[in-house]
């Protein structure tokens, strides 16, 4: 599963989601990824609760195409504030 099918996912299962997936700095492995993902659906939700939506959008994804997922997510304020 490559960086532009993490994203469609992750976007197709989470409400107005924008997920911008790629490999972190350094990192060559097609199973270690780094997603920025911004959704509404992260409004009033704990970190935890926030990267739970993630993994969940995922699914079996987790367990059998990705190793390591570096991930930060935002309410759309919080993105547009940073």
């Amino acid at each position: 599963m490559n960086a532009n099918e993490v994203a469609e996912l992750i976007e197709s299962e989470l409400n107005d989601a924008d997920a911008t997936v790629s490999h972190p700095r350094g990192v060559h492995d097609e199973d270690h990824l780094a997603a920025t993902v911004v959704s509404p659906a992260f409004e009033g939700k704990t970190l935890v609760e926030q990267h739970q939506l993630v993994y969940d959008a995922l699914g079996d994804h987790m367990t059998t195409d990705i190793h390591a997922l570096e991930l930060k997510t935002y309410t759309p304020e919080e993105y547009d504030q940073r």
